[in-house]
């Protein structure tokens, strides 16, 4: 089989697994602000995670919108547009950076650490909720 015409890594799953492991990736990164994961891992979310920080650098409600039809979940889409998106204004493009780190213990596997390039500070004050309270 030839492999021309074909982009992006399959990453041994079908698409609706890979799309669910690069939404889960990217939500994990923007809670985390940075991640450690394989590193074909993290070379396909960067093609996932850049559009999306474009889109929040925007900040209107049609880029939230498309940010949480992406992301599909809210505290990680008010997040983004809210808090790390204005400190992110300093660059056009090359948010966030792959880094070779260790080899796995079990398989040897290649680690990445990917994280956002612009040190970003946490603005959100983590609030405790009640029993019983709507968010």
């Amino acid at each position: 089989m030839h492999r021309h015409g074909y982009q992006g890594r399959k990453l041994h799953r079908d698409e609706a697994q890979r799309k669910a492991l690069m939404r889960g990736l990217a939500i994990s990164l923007i809670e985390h602000g940075r991640i450690e994961t394989t590193l074909p891992r993290a070379k396909e979310l960067v093609p996932f995670i850049e559009p999306l920080i474009t889109k929040a650098k925007k900040g209107d409600l049609a880029a939230r919108r498309q940010i949480l039809s992406a992301l599909d979940n809210q505290l990680a889409t008010k997040r983004l547009v809210d808090e790390l998106a204005p400190q992110m204004n300093t660059r056009d493009s090359g948010h966030v950076r792959v880094v070779r780190s260790r080899l796995r213990v079990g398989d040897n596997a290649q680690l990445a650490t990917i994280s956002f390039v612009d040190e970003l500070k946490s603005v959100s004050t983590e609030t405790v909720v009640a029993k019983g309270d709507v968010i």
